[in-house]
């Protein structure tokens, strides 16, 4: 089984605890983060960009002019395409982006992120985020401390120091441990978590 460090907001060490091997030192399955960050993506697109066709652009409706005698080429309608005001041709109309994962391999893929991280040594869990204070500069002192840049903080519970004084750091996101996501966590290059944090995704991740 694998093992970790815990460690204070001090960067003291406190204790030392167990991982998952199926959650934490799994096979990483570059694939499947691949597949499931694409399909976080194209969730996001709304898809709801639309024009409006010549036969939805209002007016128009009678011929512009006759058909012969005029010299010019026949025209049926003023909102054709190629008339200012008209209708688009081929334009861009509403889509479902929408795409599905099944549960096994959305669980799979985190599992992956996750054991990249602990065996880059990217993985830093401490006892618990408890700050006595809404204080950004005390924050960065503790990332500081931790040689940390570009940093995920996932938490177990509702931590109202610990995002306020997060929120306004560059590079650094707070996130609860059942809102876990491949494209939150690929985006970051470490991740900081509460050992209360770590059981709960474990316990989430091996159901």
């Amino acid at each position: 089984m694998a093992t970790i460090d815990v460690f204070n907001l001090e960067k003291a060490k406190v204790d030392e605890m167990d991982l998952s091997d199926e959650v934490f030192n799994t096979e990483v399955r570059e694939y499947l983060i691949h597949e499931a960050v694409k399909i976080q993506l194209a969730n996001r697109r709304a898809g709801t960009v639309k024009v409006k066709t010549r036969s939805e652009v209002s007016g128009g409706g009678r011929k512009p002019f006759k058909q012969k005698g005029t010299g010019g080429a026949r025209q049926g309608c003023i909102r054709a395409p190629h008339y200012p005001g008209g209708g688009v041709a081929f334009g861009p109309q509403p889509k479902i982006y929408n795409l599905s994962m099944n549960k096994k391999a959305r669980k799979a893929a985190i599992k992956s992120v996750l054991s990249l991280f602990y065996k880059g040594n990217k993985l830093t869990v401490v006892n618990n985020f408890d700050l006595e204070s809404v204080s950004t500069k005390s924050f960065v002192s503790v990332l500081d401390r931790f040689e940390l840049t570009k940093t995920l903080l996932v938490i177990d519970s509702d931590n109202k120091n610990l995002v306020l004084s997060a929120r306004n750091i560059k590079n650094v996101k707070v996130l609860y441990a059942d809102s876990l996501n491949i494209f939150d966590m690929m985006k970051y290059q470490n991740v900081m978590i509460s050992q209360a944090a770590v059981k709960k995704v474990e316990g989430a991740l091996t159901v």
